[in-house]
């Protein structure tokens, strides 16, 4: 890898998006692979909550990760929290997770973010031990209620 620009992706970005959505979710759920969805990268890049970023390397989409920009309602301020974080296998291991999660931060810095914060499968070894790194573990736990059994 050469040249690697990490930076927000927009509409036009939804062609390129729609593969790696599909990647992650294959990596998550297992199964059958998912088809890329370009409608839905669309969506999710029009979304009024989330945003998205992306890793560029030598120009071409490697990874992204979307976040929000959330109250924090005890102190008033706001925060990051990523929703996902993916980077294609053939471009792990050389730190695009890593720059991400930094212009997150830097980000963050300039929107007045409290923290940045986010979950992570705990079978996800390879990114605990990068988290492990560069974040503290929170001491709060997390709980889901499944409101649509399909989806899960």
């Amino acid at each position: 890898m050469s040249k690697l620009d990490i930076k927000a992706l927009g509409p036009d970005d939804a062609l390129h998006l729609a593969p790696l959505i599909a990647e992650n979710a294959q990596a998550l759920k297992r199964g059958a692979p998912r088809r890329p969805d370009q409608f839905y990268a669309e969506k999710i890049l029009g979304d009024r909550t989330a945003e998205v970023i992306g890793a560029f390397a030598d120009g071409r989409l490697v990874g992204f990760a979307v976040f929000f920009d959330l109250p924090e309602l005890i102190t008033g301020l706001r925060v990051g929290q990523i929703d996902d974080i993916y980077v294609r296998p053939e471009a792990r291991e050389q730190g695009i997770a890593r720059r991400m999660i930094e212009t997150l931060v830097t980000e963050g810095q300039s929107r007045g973010w409290l923290q940045l914060r986010w979950l992570v499968p705990e079978k996800n070894e390879a990114a605990l031990a990068l988290y492990d790194q560069i974040a503290e573990p929170d001491n709060l736990k997390s709980y889901v209620i499944r409101i649509d059994r399909l989806a899960g």
